[in-house]
């Protein structure tokens, strides 16, 4: 109880006896008093004097929600005007009574203490949400990581395996090829042709699972798969970058390799567009890509749908370097993509 006034605190009290409620009551006068009571403890409720010699009420109820916001607060006070009662709940009160009318004590106190445990629970889902996004997020950060890894695996499998095996078969057949059995010749030049095709197609899902170009440069890689998006679709692409070399991670080179990577996939297969612009901007520390269409843009009711994972997957890959990925709207049309990453990694933030 927040009272100045032994009195006082001996009327609420009885009146509380006489409503069948058996409190066991603390009384203090000033903010130090009130903030070491909180701090041991165990309380279900503060009644708290309006006018005080030292502080307020508003200042009480202050220092209660932020040193137990779950707690329950009642202003009892023997003058306060409406806009100061209206004042002290809009403050973080549950309730005010005036000290000549406290017919009603027990209810709002049983009122205010059933609102704090509802602030509890709200609290605890709450807190048990955010540690379930971040949980989620951390996962699906780890996902992408991991996927990554397993291409890299898989590209150096085809490459070192795959790739060598078929090149061994090439030359058997090129042996065979230059026998003098015509039909054998000619089997033999037709399985070279299937086998230059495989050799292809080999080469072509090692670039896509783990780009060697990237060893070149991020500015040739992001080229290089702008030129292969061109040739593919047949959409015309503007490249625009402000500086053609810099240091930067190979994890941050992969994931704006990726961003570009994604974008032009989902430009190619929702946006309906007719062109499209990307940008890379070096900047201080910071790397800045940008892709934007003039499609039809991204619905709303869609972008919680399977089509939006890629994009989901790549903005917690981003964040969990430190970056920052955003998708809206372009500004007469389209779809705008903006990635933000750091040209080095940041151990704490890997952490």
């Amino acid at each position: 109880m927040v009272e100045d006034s032994e009195i006082d605190h001996d009327m609420l009290l009885l009146t509380l006896q006489r409503q069948q409620v058996l409190a066991e009551c603390c009384r203090v006068e000033t903010e130090a008093e009130l903030r070491i009571a909180l701090a041991q403890g165990g309380w279900h409720a503060v009644i708290s004097d309006y006018n005080l010699p030292t502080f307020s009420g508003d200042e009480a109820v202050r220092v209660v929600r932020e040193c137990a916001p779950d707690l329950a607060v009642i202003i009892v006070s023997g003058a306060i005007g409406e806009d100061k009662a209206v004042a002290a709940m809009r403050g973080g009160a549950d309730d005010y009574l005036l000290k000549g009318s406290l017919a009603r004590l027990r209810v709002a106190l049983e009122n205010a203490m059933d609102a704090a445990r509802s602030r509890a629970r709200r609290r605890r889902v709450e807190r048990a949400l955010l540690e379930s996004r971040q949980q989620l997020r951390a996962l699906s950060a780890h996902l992408q990581t991991t996927i990554e890894d397993e291409r890299q695996q898989i590209a150096r499998e085809l490459h070192d395996e795959i790739g060598s095996g078929l090149t061994a078969l090439r030359y058997d057949l090129n042996w065979i090829a230059r026998r003098e059995d015509e039909p054998l010749r000619k089997r033999a030049e037709q399985a070279q042709q299937q086998l230059s095709e495989l050799l292809a197609a080999c080469q072509r899902i090692v670039r896509r699972l783990r780009p060697p170009i990237l060893d070149t440069g991020l500015v040739p890689a992001l080229e290089w798969q702008i030129g292969e998006f061109r040739s593919r679709y047949g959409l015309p692409v503007s490249f625009d970058v402000n500086r053609a070399r810099f240091d930067i991670d190979d994890e941050i080179a992969l994931i704006t390799y990726r961003g570009l990577q994604e974008a032009l996939t989902n430009i190619a297969r929702h946006a309906h567009a007719s062109q499209v612009q990307a940008s890379l901007v070096i900047s201080g520390d910071e790397l800045s890509l940008e892709i934007s269409d003039d499609g039809i843009g991204i619905p709303a009711d869609t972008r919680g749908r399977g089509a939006s994972f890629g994009l989901r997957g790549l903005a917690e890959r981003v964040r969990s370097v430190g970056g920052l990925f955003e998708v809206g709207p372009g500004p007469r049309a389209g779809t705008v993509v903006l990635i933000n990453l750091p040209l080095r990694v940041s151990h704490e933030v890997l952490a």
